[in-house]
């Protein structure tokens, strides 16, 4: 029975879900990494975590399951972080993570330039990060311009300089058109960086023999093309109509809505990814568990949950950024956290910290309405904050819809659906 395979990459963990031909759920692992570097509005990483925690989720994952019964793989990664490597994929600096926002005067420069339906506003965008490498003098070797998904799969399948239209879209990638755009001329964008663009789920290759030896896999196990983080959840979580929504509820907050029109408005760090013949059209917060965590550990949130009086606000007005800057629902990079006054009760400051979150989310699907998107007629949750009730209620009741955790809760299982599916070559 062939098998397939999701590895989804994040910021302080790996993780791999593996289905059958027929979409039921084998087998699930999951390891933690280190976390990124952090200092003031820098946020980097060493790529070779990344490696080396695909490398170690790939080999516990062989006492769980059949290694060489793995058909296909495919990868989904942080949404704009990036990484600009040699000709052989080594990389020329640490990867500049998706919340990296030290280019603020290249995204001015983008500003200027690129049109307001692009993806690439902003100083967190790939192409402000790619033209902020440009100047630090890694260019002399450089070769390859990769996401983090897209610099996986170059180890999987020895194709280095490869991506797809989802992970590209913030590096300035036309999604109408299908094209890098004529702007970046304007902009001294190195071309010869900028990978080769493929609809997600197009087969590119085959593993190479090194690594399918190393880690059991068949020489035959096809690589295929991936996607973002938030694309992968909302793959994973079934919704499918206009105006089905999903809200991730991970290290930050992404929200996105199936709409039957692009959405794309800059100045609210608004954009729109192509999803078969529909768009799939939201942004993402800096709000989430980052936040969370910085006051309560995991066992204390678990401990203080079915405490909680989710029918009963705190009035706590709180906007709980993890620290200094916001992309959506609000795009300012000098916004800072309100997260005082702290009450006393650890369970009503746990509370409030919730509701400011929920709080974000709802401004950000009343955003997208106004701007034209179709206000959700429900929502699915994904992430490790869908499984805690009171905050499911807290949520339901903000945004006045039906707020369900999705049955798939794993993100890993949209990159596994999408090697299930997986298209003939099919480049741009």
């Amino acid at each position: 029975m062939a098998l397939f395979l999701g590895i989804d990459v994040g910021t302080s963990g790996c993780r791999a879900v593996v289905i059958d031909q027929h979409g039921a759920q084998v087998a699930t692992h999951h390891v933690t990494m280190a976390t990124p570097n952090q200092k003031n509005d820098q946020r980097s990483q060493n790529a070779v975590v990344w490696w080396q925690a695909v490398c170690r989720l790939l080999k516990e994952l062989g006492s769980v399951i059949t290694m060489n019964k793995i058909s296909a793989i495919a990868v989904d990664g942080t949404s704009s972080t990036l990484l600009i490597t040699d000709e052989n994929g080594i990389p020329l600096h640490d990867g500049l993570m998706y919340n990296d926002a030290r280019s603020h005067k290249e995204a001015e420069q983008i500003t200027a330039i690129a049109p307001a339906e692009s993806g690439a506003h902003g100083a967190s965008s790939a192409l402000a990060k790619l033209l902020w490498l440009q100047k630090q003098g890694v260019a002399e070797h450089a070769r390859h311009a990769l996401h983090q998904a897209d610099w996986i799969m170059g180890h999987l399948s020895g194709q280095f300089g490869i991506s797809d239209e989802n992970n590209c879209l913030k590096l300035g990638y036309d999604v109408i058109n299908r094209c890098w755009p004529e702007w970046f001329e304007q902009l001294g964008v190195d071309r010869s960086l900028l990978p080769k663009v493929t609809v997600p789920g197009t087969t590119i290759g085959t593993i190479q023999n090194e690594i399918a030896n190393q880690l059991g896999l068949s020489s035959q196990t096809r690589i295929i093309s991936g996607t973002t983080d938030s694309i992968a959840a909302f793959l994973a979580s079934g919704a499918s109509k206009v105006g089905d929504a999903v809200t991730s509820l991970g290290s930050t907050l992404a929200l996105k809505v199936l709409s039957d029109k692009p959405v794309f408005a800059a100045e609210f760090g608004v954009y729109s990814h192509r999803l078969g013949d529909r768009w799939l059209v939201g942004g993402a917060s800096n709000c989430g568990g980052t936040t969370l965590l910085h006051f309560f550990n995991a066992k204390q949130m678990a401990t203080m949950t079915p405490q909680l009086d989710p029918n009963k606000p705190t009035g706590l007005d709180y906007y709980p950024l993890p620290s200094i800057g916001e992309r959506f629902p609000v795009n300012d990079p000098e916004l800072t956290p309100k997260v005082t006054p702290r009450p006393a009760d650890d369970h009503r400051y746990f509370q409030g910290l919730l509701e400011g979150i929920a709080a974000v989310e709802q401004q950000g699907y009343r955003l997208l309405a106004e701007l034209g998107a179709p206000y959700p007629t429900k929502v699915l949750t994904m992430g490790r904050g869908a499984g805690n009730p009171a905050w499911q209620v807290i949520r339901q009741n903000k945004l006045g819809i039906p707020v369900e955790m999705s049955k798939k809760t794993g993100t890993a299982l949209g990159p596994a659906m999408l090697a299930l599916n997986s298209k003939p070559d099919t480049t741009h």
